[in-house]
């Protein structure tokens, strides 16, 4: 009986020719709509043959979702190179927010390709977006519970902290686009910092809602 063969890797520029038709369908994708993009176009502005973006990519739905996931695989890796080397975790936090906005900013066309998806592909179970965001999640679910252990941040579920986070960025992401806002980024993700940390309640109006001013930590477990 033969052994089975590990399967090879993918050759430099087998991986090179695939990263070259994301970027370019990318392009073709954000200005032209799924539905008028003819892959004829693509294979001509990238001068090849149509056969080749068959073969790497088999059809042109794949074609479209695997540029869709480059656009996120790109944002995750720009959040992580901006904000790696903070050492300080609540400014890591602020870098990036800000390294966020500022990458859709200059890339509207990655806004673009994650609303086409939604609009296209609606009976998929898990978007592009929050496959890449809950596979991201777990270096920032470390990050806030020991911000929560060092009484840095309030004593509340990371969970709740995560998604009320995301949702904020999220949507602020989406209706900029949509509406045609054409903010500095810096300022965008300035307001959501300033509402996210410090809230819109004056420190009176806390104390006469009962509601802390500072950080709660939570509570030390009695040594048994």
């Amino acid at each position: 009986m033969k052994t089975a063969q590990p399967l090879a890797k993918a050759k430099p520029e087998t991986a090179n020719r695939r990263e070259a038709i994301l970027d370019e369908a990318i392009r073709l994708f954000s200005r032209k709509g799924y539905g008028e993009t003819d892959l004829q176009l693509l294979a001509n502005a990238l001068d090849i043959g149509k056969g080749t973006l068959y073969r790497h990519f088999g059809s042109k739905e794949k074609l479209f979702l695997a540029a869709a996931d480059r656009v996120m695989r790109r944002i995750h890796e720009h959040i992580t190179q901006v904000t790696e080397p903070v050492a300080d975790p609540i400014l890591r936090i602020e870098a990036g927010i800000r390294a966020y906005f500022g990458y859709f900013a200059e890339h509207p066309e990655s806004v673009e390709m994650l609303i086409q998806e939604r609009a296209l592909f609606r009976d998929r179970k898990h978007p592009t977006y929050f496959v890449h965001r809950e596979a991201n999640l777990d270096r920032w679910r470390a990050l806030y519970r020991d911000l929560i252990a060092a009484g840095r941040v309030r004593d509340l579920p990371v969970e709740q902290i995560l998604d009320t986070m995301g949702d904020m960025l999220y949507g602020a992401m989406f209706v900029g686009y949509l509406v045609g806002r054409r903010e500095d980024p810096s300022a965008v993700a300035g307001r959501i910092i300033s509402i996210a940390f410090e809230g819109i309640l004056t420190d009176t109006e806390k104390t006469m809602r009962g509601t802390p001013t500072k950080p709660l930590r939570p509570a030390r477990r009695k040594p048994s």
